[in-house]
């Protein structure tokens, strides 16, 4: 180990702190997530001390405790915690929801984007509580088994994203949902499905959700051969999220409305509207429909088989 770069990345993040969302990371055991969990590794190394009673001293879970442990961390407390997802499970079917710590970020067109629409700016800051969001779009599988029914064109597959839902057909289906598990499930604002796809706090300032290169994250019109695919075969973003480029568009609860200038939070879109938000492209859009901030619309009682839903709560 390099002792003296390790005192300096030590010294960099001495005073950043990040609440505790798994024991793995607070090494020490005080309830928080800090650089004294990095030092307490760092002083068992020191004293030559690999063995492994204490569990959290092994961040990695690699079965030692050496160095790439303190890697980890330092990478925890520079770039926030990873990702959390809780499995729910409806009549044998599973899915994954990903919590979204709350943040801050600009919303809409970044600067500098060639395909950029009016409807997409004026970009303003907003402001969200945290939530959680759904691993993959809702698959024909989950729509079946809350449902009993399966509306989709192409059903060459159980994880296929559902489509030929409108946004009232997802009221429906949440409600029952919701009926089933006693939560409260429903779909994402529009702000929280951009925040999301951007990779909430942990994210980079990519056209596409997970990269600029569209084909590494998303189904679309060059690569998809006219179809949807199973969900999940692309990489994620930055908090494991399939799928928010491309494969299918995505039902928000917002009505369309125009953006302002001024901060927000927690935005819910226009009081009153004739249609309804839906983001992320699809199998039979362009790349530049594929865009994080590119916004669609549909009337409530609209469907077409590259649109479908992704669940929020």
């Amino acid at each position: 180990m390099n002792t003296k770069k390790f005192l300096l990345a030590l010294g960099a993040v001495m005073l950043l702190s990040q609440p505790v969302w798994a024991s793995r990371w607070d090494v020490n055991n005080d309830g928080d997530v800090t650089s004294a969990d990095v030092t307490a590794i760092y002083d068992r190394l020191l004293a030559g001390d690999t063995s492994l009673p204490e569990i959290n001293y092994d961040v990695n879970r690699d079965g030692s405790i050496t160095s790439a442990d303190i890697t980890e961390l330092y990478e925890v407390l520079l770039n926030g915690m990873p990702s959390t997802t809780t499995q729910y499970e409806v009549n044998g079917v599973t899915f994954v929801m990903v919590e979204v710590d709350g943040g801050t970020f600009t919303m809409g067109a970044i600067d500098g984007d060639p395909d950029a629409n009016d409807n997409e700016l004026p970009t303003h800051q907003v402001t969200l509580s945290s939530f959680a969001i759904g691993q993959t779009e809702v698959t024909q599988e989950l729509w079946q088994a809350v449902m009993s029914n399966n509306p989709s064109n192409n059903v060459n597959g159980t994880n296929l994203p559902v489509e030929e839902v409108t946004w009232n057909d997802c009221q429906e289906f949440i409600a029952k949902l919701n009926e089933i598990t006693g939560k409260n499930f429903r779909l994402p604002s529009e702000a929280e499905w951009e925040f999301a796809a951007r990779g909430g706090n942990n994210g980079e300032d990519y056209l596409y959700a997970g990269s600029n290169v569209l084909a590494d994250v998303a189904w679309y019109s060059e690569n998809s051969d006219g179809s949807t695919h199973s969900v999940g075969t692309k990489a994620p973003n930055a908090l494991g999220i399939y799928d928010m480029s491309g494969n299918v568009w995505e039902w928000c609860y917002d009505w369309l409305g125009t953006y302002s200038a001024e901060a927000q939070t927690n935005p819910e879109g226009a009081a009153t509207g004739t249609e309804r938000v839906l983001r992320g492209g699809s199998w039979y859009g362009k790349a530049k429909k594929c865009r994080i901030p590119q916004r669609h619309k549909g009337a409530p009682d609209f469907k077409d088989d590259d649109m479908g839903l992704r669940l929020a709560m």
